[in-house]
């Protein structure tokens, strides 16, 4: 039974009729979204029946998600690998994937599903396009529409000055490219924004960082270093809802300037060794997503 409070009941003076404020329609769900990301799944048990069981609870959810957006970090490392270790671990993936999972997948490409810390010129393959081989992309940044929303996946991983990998930031095409996709979405279309790390999160306070003389040293490969640029671009488009990421392998929720930061944890816990990292347990988000650009987060565990 609704309470007045729940109708909006009002009472004039001297004893008048109530007076019945107008219901407010409540928003339609539009897409539920399961956010899987620092799987780093390899050919060892613990990480094979860590993600089958994963992909289990995300599945017999009592309300399933409609689709998979995977964050990044897939597989274990591919950074300090051969490509033969680097494709037992995709082919570890894909098995898992073809045998315990029917929802479709969004990819994210982290920094360790990079093949080499080089480029030499003899594998095409090296660095970024084998992972984006094996994750059937065609760009590791790019933006699609869906139940109303549109998304919009980064690219968060880029080279040092020295070719090595890597620095947390958007390159210039990429930027460039943000900053046209932006600028033609409706207004009315509300945005969520997947990167593997973190636009801006709280938790990189939370890590193994150094303090000298006074002040914080946060490494720039945790956080984006260019997170002042991206949120005064987020600020000229109000639609811009929701940002999701990984990474650091912690659970925290940042609200800023109207958009909602969620640094969701991570599958494999602390890297399959121990089901908790930092007081985060392994698990997984899942956002609903509404008609009206408001949404619900949760971060959801298991064992």
């Amino acid at each position: 039974m609704l309470s007045l409070g729940a109708i909006g009941l009002t009472q004039k003076s001297f004893g008048s009729p109530a007076v019945m404020a107008p219901l407010q329609a409540q928003p339609n769900r539009a897409l539920r979204i399961a956010h899987l990301t620092d799987i780093h799944i390899s050919d060892q048990k613990e990480a094979l029946l860590g993600l089958e069981r994963c992909l289990s609870d995300v599945q017999n959810l009592q309300d399933k998600p409609d689709v998979i957006f995977i964050g990044g970090d897939t597989i274990e490392d591919g950074l300090y690998k051969s490509k033969s270790m680097v494709k037992r671990q995709w082919d570890a993936w894909r098995s898992i994937v073809q045998d315990c999972n029917e929802l479709p997948l969004q990819y994210c490409l982290g920094n360790h599903d990079i093949w080499g810390l080089y480029n030499p010129a003899k594998s095409a393959s090296y660095g970024k396009n084998y992972a984006m081989e094996m994750m059937h992309i065609d760009s590791v940044y790019h933006s699609f529409d869906m139940g109303g929303w549109h998304f919009i996946v980064l690219d968060s991983t880029q080279k040092k000055k020295n070719g090595l990998w890597y620095t947390a930031k958007l390159d210039e095409a990429q930027m460039d490219w943000l900053k046209c996709d932006l600028a033609n979405v409706p207004a009315h279309v509300p945005i969520m924004v997947m990167s593997h790390i973190p636009i801006l999160c709280a938790n990189v306070f939370m890590d193994d960082m150094d303090v000298k003389f006074g002040k914080f040293s946060i490494p720039g490969s945790w956080m984006h270093t260019d997170v002042q640029e991206i949120i005064h671009l987020f600020g000229q488009y109000p639609n811009v809802k929701v940002c999701i990421s990984g990474h650091i392998h912690m659970a925290d929720a940042v609200q800023y300037n109207g958009i909602s930061f969620y640094c969701n944890g991570a599958v494999c816990g602390d890297w399959w060794r121990s089901n908790l990292y930092k007081g985060t347990h392994a698990g997984f988000a899942v956002l609903d997503l509404f008609d009206d650009g408001s949404h619900k987060h949760q971060y959801i565990t298991y064992e």
